[in-house]
C-alpha cells in the first residue's frame, strides 16, 4: 500500500506538539495508531515503523514525546545519545505523556479517513508509555514492547507504579519481553503478568528467549530478527482486531 507522510503539529493546551504522521494514500477509512519512541526521539527508526504500520493500512502517528524538554531532539544509539536520551526520560511526567497522547488521538479522530477505532504501540521508554496510554478509554489494542519500570515506577510520580492502574486498561494489550534484558528483571514481568491475570485484562505476555533489549529495532546491536519477526506477527494480529 502506498502512503504519504509528514510532520504536523498536534495541540495539547496550547503546547505544539511535533508529531509524523504517516497514512494511506488511496481514500478509505483506517483505524488510527499512536507509536510512542524510544528515549532516543522520533528518530530515523521510529520514523521508518511509522511508516510501516500505514502500509499496513493504518493512519500512524508518532508524537515528540520530548516536545517540552528539546523541540526536535533526534539521535541515534551511541553512549552519548543513550546518556541525553535518559536525561529526558527521567523529566517525563505522566500527566504531561497521558494528555499528549491523547491530544494525538483527537488529531487523528480530526483527519477524514480515520475510523473510530484506535491503538498505540510503544518500544523501550515508550513501551512503557503505551502501557500508560492502554488506561485511555479511545484506546482499545497496545503493543507495549520491552517498556522498563513499568513495575517500579510512574513517570513524574512519587510512589506508586504505571503496574498499579492496570485495572484501568479496557482494550486488549499485549506485551513484549526478551528473557535477557538487563533492564527488565524477570521479576518486573512476573509482576505484570500478574496484574494483567488479577485484574481479569485482556492480554497476551510474551517472553522471548535469548533476546535482550531493544529486540526490535533494527538500528541497534540487539536486534533479533527472527524474534523480532515472531513479534511483528502477533502485533498484526492484535491490529487487525481495530479492522473486525
Amino acid at each position: 500500500m502506498s502512503i504519504s507522510r509528514e510532520w504536523v503539529k498536534v495541540e495539547n493546551d496550547g503546547l505544539e506538539i511535533d508529531a509524523y504522521l504517516a497514512q494511506p494514500s488511496e481514500p478509505g477509512d483506517y483505524p488510527g495508531i499512536v507509536v510512542f519512541q524510544e528515549i532516543f526521539g522520533v528518530n530515523a527508526h521510529i520514523r521508518e515503523v511509522t511508516e510501516r504500520i500505514a502500509a499496513q493500512g493504518y493512519v500512524a502517528i508518532a508524537p515528540a514525546l520530548y516536545q517540552r524538554l528539546e523541540p526536535g531532539f533526534e539521535v541515534g544509539y551511541s553512549d552519548a545519545d543513550l546518556a541525553k536520551g535518559r536525561e529526558y526520560k527521567v523529566q517525563t511526567k505522566a500527566s504531561e505523556l497521558l494528555g499528549d497522547t491523547q491530544a494525538s488521538l483527537d488529531y487523528l479522530k480530526g483527519l477524514p479517513n480515520t475510523t473510530d477505532q484506535f491503538g498505540c504501540i510503544g518500544f523501550c521508554f515508550g513501551g512503557h508509555v503505551a502501557y500508560l496510554a492502554a488506561t485511555l478509554p479511545d484506546i482499545q489494542v497496545t503493543a507495549s514492547c520491552y517498556g522498563a519500570g513499568i513495575a517500579q515506577m510512574c513517570p513524574g510520580q512519587e510512589g506508586g507504579t504505571t503496574c498499579d492502574r492496570t485495572p484501568a486498561i479496557s482494550g486488549t494489550i499485549y506485551t513484549f519481553f526478551g528473557t535477557e534484558d538487563p533492564l527488565i528483571p524477570s521479576e518486573d514481568v512476573d509482576t505484570i503478568e500478574r496484574a494483567l491475570q488479577e485484574h481479569n485484562i485482556d492480554h497476551k505476555l510474551f517472553r522471548y528467549e535469548g533476546a535482550t533489549h531493544g529486540f526490535l529495532c533494527d538500528q541497534r546491536e540487539s536486534y533479533h530478527p527472527e524474534v523480532a519477526e515472531q513479534a511483528w506477527g502477533e502485533i498484526w494480529q492484535l491490529f487487525s482486531q481495530l479492522k473486525d
